[in-house]
C-alpha cells in the first residue's frame, strides 16, 4: 500500500522537495517537468497546480498534500490540517498606488482585483467595506495600472514585482506558509503510513 502525495508546482515545489529529502521521506530529488505522476520510494506523487492540491486531497485522489495557507483560506476545503511546515513564507496583502492610500482609508466603495475572490470578499466584509471583486488568474498587478481596479489582493514574497510596477503594500491580511493536509477517509484507511510521514516531517 502506498500513500499518494499531492505536491504544488511553482512557488512551493522546490522547498517541498527539500523538506521531503531532508526528512528522509524520499531519497532522490524529483524535478518539476511534464511528468505529473511519479512513483518514488513508498510514495505516489502527483504534481498539481497549487489551487488543485486541496481538491485532490478533499476528493481522496491524494491521501495527503502540501499547500499554501493562502489556498486554504481561499478554498476552505474539508481536509485535516496536520501542521505548518514553515516553508514558502509569504504575505497576503492589499496593494495599490502610493497616491491611493488615502482613498483606501476613506472610500465607501473600492474595486479590487485578485486571484482570491472568496478570501478578499470575507476580508472586506469584516471591515464593513463594500468591495467590487474582479477575479483574475494572471498578473493582477496590471489591474490598477490599467484602471481595471483601485487595488489588488495578492501573495507577496519579496515585494519586487510590486515595486517594479510602482505599487506598494497598503495593508497586510495574513501570513502564508506551506501546510500539510490530509484526506479524512485516508487518515483512517492508511493511518499507520500517514502517521509515520507526519512524525518524520514534524520530527515527533
Amino acid at each position: 500500500m502506498k500513500v499518494t502525495l499531492a505536491l504544488p508546482k511553482g512557488r512551493l515545489f522546490e522547498e517541498s522537495v527539500d523538506l521531503l529529502i531532508g526528512k528522509g521521506i524520499i531519497k532522490e530529488r524529483i524535478e518539476e517537468g511534464r511528468k505529473l505522476i511519479i512513483e518514488k520510494d513508498k510514495l505516489k506523487i502527483i504534481l498539481a497546480k497549487p489551487f488543485d492540491v486541496p481538491v485532490y486531497v478533499e476528493e481522496g485522489v491524494a491521501d495527503i498534500g502540501i499547500v499554501g495557507r493562502d489556498v486554504l483560506l481561499e478554498k476552505k476545503p474539508k481536509v485535516y490540517e496536520f501542521g505548518d511546515l514553515g516553508i514558502g513564507r509569504c504575505k497576503i496583502v492589499v496593494a495599490g498606488k502610493e497616491n491611493d492610500k488615502e482613498k483606501y482609508k476613506i472610500s465607501p466603495y473600492i474595486r479590487v482585483a485578485t486571484k482570491y475572490p472568496n478570501l478578499t470578499k470575507s476580508f472586506f466584509e469584516k471591515k464593513n467595506v463594500k468591495a467590487g471583486i474582479i477575479h483574475l488568474n494572471g498578473s493582477v498587478e496590471l489591474a490598477p495600472i490599467l484602471g481595471l481596479s483601485d487595488f489588488i489582493v495578492d501573495l507577496v514574497q519579496t515585494g519586487k514585482t510590486l515595486r517594479e510596477n510602482n505599487l506598494i503594500i497598503i495593508e497586510e491580511i495574513s501570513e502564508s506558509t506551506g501546510v500539510l493536509i490530509g484526506n479524512r477517509v485516508s487518515f483512517i484507511a492508511k493511518r499507520e503510513l500517514i502517521v509515520d510521514i507526519i512524525r518524520k516531517i514534524f520530527s515527533i
